[in-house]
């Protein structure tokens, strides 16, 4: 409710175990401490459509969804529940172009892990400012 009233755009990423989902999820939640962000819980959304959560993310005028990689799984479901033209999408790894051979997120150093999700959370803040979203 009180994101809501603040006029807070949720902020929405990928949870998947492998690398790339939780790059996804570090630059959300990076993307998520910026002004005027907040991070949603995609589950609370995608499983109890009567709370304040969900009511939050279809009442929104926006929601960002940071995917982990192409397959876009999140998005997906994100599509089904809010009007598909309030969501900017994003998938993550076009920005860094790394670990497409690598699945577990512990194979990467965390430090290197977190390094590359402020790189993408800084591209998509000045997607954002610049009222864009990526396009692969």
């Amino acid at each position: 409710e009180k994101q809501l009233s603040e006029g807070k755009i949720p902020v929405f990423s990928c949870e998947g175990p492998c690398i790339r989902g939780e790059i996804a999820r570090l630059a959300a939640n990076l993307v998520a401490e910026e002004e005027p962000y907040a991070r949603c819980c995609h589950a609370e959304v995608f499983c109890v459509p009567h709370s304040a959560m969900a009511r939050w993310a279809r009442e929104s005028e926006k929601a960002i969804m940071i995917d982990g990689c192409f397959l876009g799984c999140h998005g997906r479901i994100l599509k089904n529940l809010i009007d598909e033209e309030k969501i900017v999408h994003f998938d993550a790894l076009p920005f860094y172009k790394k670990y497409t051979d690598t699945f577990l997120m512990n194979d990467v150093p965390e430090a290197e892990r977190k390094a590359v999700a402020h790189q993408v959370a800084d591209k998509i803040l000045d997607k954002l400012k610049q009222g864009q979203e990526l396009t692969a």
